[in-house]
């Protein structure tokens, strides 16, 4: 297992079920797993970002702290949230991945629909010869039909 995958799972451990922030040192989760802070900070950046559900809140200088709030949204305002705020009129597929992603950890989509999703909005799906902006253009629009018809419960 990765450094960054052991950091994420130790993160979302403490964070568990019912708690919904968490305060971290820094310097301390570094020590702890025997990296440089900004390898904390990359974990922060790539894996607990608003579009994974995550707000990260951070206090420098002595005392300073990380704080890292699990944001409980579901069902239609986090389907509302994401067409509207979140994806905009392009979108990689690696930010593709990891909104899908949130979209099943959060239960608003089952494993075989955020399978389905992540097939279609591929590299490999999406293989047509087009600039790379066309298909970030048009993975966007794709996803946004996604996520409509999952919060309508059916096809649009």
């Amino acid at each position: 297992m990765r450094i960054s995958d052991s950091i994420e799972n130790f993160i979302k451990d403490m964070l568990g079920e019912e708690s919904h922030e968490v305060e971290l040192r820094r310097n301390e989760l570094a020590e702890y797993f025997g990296c440089a802070p900004s390898q904390i900070n990359y974990v922060l950046a790539t894996r607990f970002s608003p579009s994974q559900g995550y707000m990260t809140e951070s206090h420098r200088g002595g005392g300073g702290y990380i704080r890292i709030v699990r944001v409980v949204e579901t069902g239609p305002q986090k389907m509302a949230y994401l067409v509207r705020d979140r994806i905009g009129d392009s979108l990689s597929e690696e930010e593709a991945l990891r909104i899908i992603a949130h979209l099943r950890d959060s239960g608003n989509a089952t494993e075989a629909e955020a399978s389905l999703m992540a097939a279609a909005l591929s590299g490999k799906a999406l293989a047509v010869p087009v600039s790379p902006e066309m298909k970030n253009a048009l993975r966007a629009r794709m996803l946004k039909s996604m996520i409509l018809a999952l919060a309508n419960g059916h096809p649009q």
